[in-house]
């Protein structure tokens, strides 16, 4: 059963993506805050196609810690699923991604009609500047939240840590509040692997990290509230899947 649904699934998911982003190419002439509802209306129906075909549902904790204004949104990365999920959750999102990815046909293109900010990894201090720079810009023009995930890439659940020095430096230099975010989505949609669980994948967003602490405190706050908050998701959610299978 499980088989045939994460079939089914992965089937409508990429379907619906390359569908959406041949559609909406007319918009690419209309100014970029004015497209986003197709941003946020291409998650939506990823999100319901995941309910729909898989059973897996969405609990949103602590929205409240969202603040209006601008801010650095640093989530746990375990899968794919939050690349999409985050997106109707918050204001006007820009993600921080590699810049490979506006690399593809049809979706590079589209990163980079909607702003993302595109990163080169490997390329030391010369990265972090450039990105802080580009944040800077981003939350001048409007208050978008901005989306990092701390260790760069996705990390299995109970994975060792490693947060990088980019998210801190970003912290520091751009004065913005950070929003550390939890989640226990790798059970549920695992990392490099086809099949897809039911369940509730929760997504924690924890009391907001004002501006003011030194790089290296705050790294060391951020840690800590993420990886307990996530330890905490993974084994609520650990004990409901294994009754379900």
């Amino acid at each position: 059963m499980f088989l045939v649904r994460s079939l089914a699934f992965n089937a409508a998911f990429y379907l619906n993506l390359i569908v959406q982003m041949i559609i909406f190419l007319p918009m690419f002439f209309v100014p970029r805050r004015r497209g986003m509802w197709i941003v946020a209306g291409w998650a939506k129906s990823s999100i319901w196609l995941h309910r729909v075909l898989v059973g897996a549902r969405v609990k949103a904790v602590g929205l409240e810690n969202i603040p209006a204004g601008s801010a650095i949104i640093a989530s746990k990365h375990q899968s794919f699923w939050e690349c999409f999920a985050l997106i109707p959750l918050l204001h006007d999102p820009a993600f921080i991604l590699k810049r490979e990815l506006s690399w593809i046909p049809f979706f590079g293109w589209y990163t980079l009609k909607y702003k993302m900010i595109r990163i080169r990894r490997g390329s030391g201090g010369r990265g972090v500047r450039s990105l802080i720079e580009e944040v800077r810009k981003a939350v001048a023009q409007t208050d978008r939240h901005i989306i990092i995930f701390p260790e760069g890439t996705r990390k299995p659940p109970g994975a060792p840590t490693d947060y990088r020095a980019g998210v801190s430096a970003l912290y520091a230099e751009t004065g913005l509040p950070c929003v550390p975010v939890a989640l226990n989505s790798g059970l549920f949609w695992p990392r490099r692997k086809f099949l897809r669980y039911p369940g509730t994948i929760t997504i924690e967003f924890l009391p907001v990290i004002e501006a003011g602490l030194t790089a290296e405190e705050f790294r060391d706050v951020l840690e800590d509230r993420i990886e307990t908050a996530t330890d905490r998701l993974l084994r609520n959610a650990g004990k409901r899947r294994i009754n379900l299978l």
